[in-house]
C-alpha cells in the first residue's frame, strides 16, 4: 500500500510530497507490524471477549472516588463525591442499557470491598439486581474469602489468567472503578473498550486513569453521547502506536536550528 502526499507545484500543477510519503509510509509499515505481533502474541482475537473499563473521569484524568467522601480518601484526597452532582436522565439511560446487558464483573480489591459492603443491600434498584446477578472475578491476593455471590478469586498471575479468560466462551467484562487493577491490564493492552465518562470539573490531584509510564497508545471515538450537565460520555478503541513521526520542513530555520539546541542544553 503506498500512501502519498500531494502539494501544489510551483507551476500551479500538482506534485508528490516524498518526504511526506516517505514519513506516512513508516506510520502504515509500523501500524502493520504492531498488529502482526499482537496477533502472534494474542492469536485472532476475534470473538474473544472483551474487557471494557467503565470509567468516571475529570477533565485532568482523575478516577478516584467520585461515589462519595468515604469512597477512596487514601493520599489526603478531600474531593470524594465530584461525581454525583452530574446525574441526569440521559446519564440514568446509559447505566440502565449497560446493567440491562449480559456481563460478568472485574475488579480490583479495593473496589469489590466498596461494592460488596452496598450493592448486595440493594436488589431492589436495577443497578443492585443487576450487580448482584453477575459473575464477578475479583483480582486480590489478600482476600482469600469473597462473600458477594458469585465472585471468584484471581490470584497472582493475573495477566496469563485474563488471557485465558478472554479466550473462553462468555459474555463481556466489565471493569467497574479498580484503577490500580487497570494499570495492569493498560500496560498489558488487555482492555478493548473505554467508556469514559468525563465529568466538567478539574481536581488537581488523585489516581488517574492513565497513569505515567503507560504505554503510548492512540484511542478512536467510536460513541459520544451528552448529557444536559455537560459529562461527555464517551466510547474509545484502542488504535495502536501513538504515530511519533511528523513531517519536518525542507530546511528548519536558523531560529528553528538555535531553538533545538537551546532545548538539548537545557
Amino acid at each position: 500500500m503506498s500512501i502519498c502526499c500531494a502539494r501544489k507545484a510551483s507551476n500551479g500543477g500538482i506534485t508528490t510530497d516524498f518526504k511526506c510519503q516517505q514519513n506516512a509510509n513508516k506510520i502504515f509499515v509500523s501500524l502493520v507490524k504492531y498488529l502482526l505481533i499482537t496477533k502472534l502474541e494474542l492469536g485472532d482475537l476475534s470473538g474473544m471477549r472483551k474487557i471494557i473499563a467503565i470509567t468516571q473521569v475529570s477533565l485532568d484524568g482523575v478516577m478516584q472516588a467520585p461515589g462519595g467522601p468515604e469512597e477512596d480518601p487514601r493520599n489526603g484526597f478531600a474531593h470524594g463525591g465530584w461525581a454525583m452532582s452530574y446525574g441526569d436522565e440521559v446519564f440514568g439511560k446509559i447505566i440502565g442499557e449497560i446493567v440491562a446487558s449480559d456481563f460478568d464483573m472485574l475488579l480490583g480489591r479495593r473496589t469489590y470491598e466498596i461494592f460488596s459492603s452496598y450493592w448486595p443491600y440493594k436488589n431492589d434498584n436495577p443497578i443492585g439486581k443487576s450487580f448482584n446477578m453477575a459473575k464477578k472475578y475479583v483480582v486480590t491476593r489478600t482476600l482469600n474469602q469473597l462473600d458477594w455471590n458469585n465472585s471468584q478469586r484471581i490470584g497472582d498471575d493475573v495477566v496469563s489468567e485474563l488471557r485465558k479468560l478472554k479466550a473462553s466462551e462468555g459474555p463481556p467484562f466489565h471493569i467497574w472503578g479498580s484503577s490500580d487493577l487497570l494499570q495492569t491490564l493498560i500496560a498489558a493492552e488487555l482492555v478493548d473498550e473505554y467508556r469514559m465518562w468525563i465529568v466538567p470539573v478539574v481536581l488537581g490531584k488523585g489516581k488517574r486513569l492513565f497513569e505515567n509510564g503507560v504505554p503510548a497508545r492512540g484511542l478512536t471515538l467510536v460513541e459520544s453521547r451528552c448529557t444536559t450537565t455537560g459529562v461527555f460520555m464517551n466510547t474509545y478503541h484502542p488504535a495502536g502506536p501513538v504515530p511519533l513521526e511528523a513531517p519536518e520542513p525542507d530546511e528548519p530555520s536558523k531560529a528553528e536550528v538555535a531553538r533545538r539546541k537551546k532545548l538539548a542544553s537545557e
